[in-house]
């Protein structure tokens, strides 16, 4: 009998928690033959989602869950549960019911009958959120995708099951800054998506401001591309290109009318630019010494404080 893992990442999700074991577990009855593991991960939550856990875990011996020490965000929630779940296969899902249980059985069938090792999710609509966010997350698809080798599909979630193999794949990126859409295009495998229209969170508000969303961009920009150091270097090459020209421009005009103090506020401008570019290579630059510089203190991606998992 297949075993199937469903791992949740979990962050104040209490109002949540309850629709959401329900729904998946109606999906899980309807399929035959397959044994379910239900792996819930409470990131450091500051309500009562890991009460509403152990109560879970009472009703149903299926339940297993681990306990962060802290918030480490949700790449260690999802890294914690692909490590310790035991199924054949492995999902990971939300608990706020934006990712559709009823998918479920299509993702089991089509990697057994159809040879896929992994299939993922994407959102066809963004229905519901506000334009900017939308307009802003499209760019950025758009972005990485032209400077990265990993492919990241746009609208693509964290709502995937995966095979084993592409489960012991992932595990071996031990790296401590994590980008878990660009890790799971950069692996490879044979992969197919199931789309679905956009759907509301079943209770709770979202964890993701702007805010946070344009660091993790930032982030799975760094990790996944060193293009932004390229970019740097050829705003450099430009702005010596430049300086030559216009050094060659105020030797002639000084020459020829005589006027060598004209044209300061310019200079100013010039001046202030030319900064800006250097302080903002100097900040790409910084963004990848810090991500070293983490890289190398080899810290763990996370910490347990509660666990029913035996060791």
């Amino acid at each position: 009998m297949d075993k199937i893992s469903i791992a949740v990442p979990c962050y104040n999700e209490e109002p949540a928690l309850e629709p959401f074991f329900s729904a998946v577990t109606g999906v899980a009855e309807q399929m035959r033959g397959v044994e379910f593991e239900f792996l819930f991960i409470d990131d450091g939550s500051r309500d009562g989602t890991l009460e509403k856990i152990l109560a879970l875990s009472r009703r149903d011996s299926r339940v297993k869950y681990i306990s962060f020490s802290r918030n480490f965000g949700k790449e260690a929630g999802i890294y914690a549960g692909l490590e310790n779940a035991t199924g054949d296969y492995v999902v990971i899902m939300d608990a706020d019911l934006q990712d559709p249980p009823a998918l479920l059985p299509e993702m089991y069938r089509s990697i057994k009958e159809e040879g896929y090792d992994c299939v993922g999710s994407r959102r066809v609509t963004r229905k519901g959120e506000p334009l900017i966010r939308s307009f802003f997350a499209r760019m950025f698809y758009k972005l990485i995708n032209k400077m990265s080798d990993a492919e990241i599909v746009d609208g693509a979630r964290d709502f995937q099951m995966m095979s084993r193999q592409v489960v012991e794949a992932i595990l071996s990126m031990g790296e401590y800054n994590r980008f878990s859409k660009g890790i799971f295009g950069w692996i490879g495998f044979k992969k197919k998506w199931l789309e679905f229209e956009n759907i509301e969170r079943v209770a709770g508000e979202t964890k993701w401001s702007f805010w946070k969303l344009f660091l993790y961009a930032i982030e799975g920009i760094v990790a996944f591309s060193t293009m932004p150091l390229v970019i740097s270097s050829v705003f450099g090459l430009i702005c010596c290109a430049l300086a030559l020209v216009m050094i060659v421009v105020v030797i002639v005009r000084t020459l020829v009318f005589g006027d060598p103090t004209s044209g300061w506020p310019s200079l100013v401008c010039i001046m202030l630019l030319l900064s800006g570019i250097q302080m903002l290579g100097i900040g790409v630059v910084g963004q990848y010494l810090a991500k070293t510089y983490l890289e190398t203190k080899h810290r763990p991606i996370y910490l347990v404080r509660q666990t029913n998992i035996e060791a």
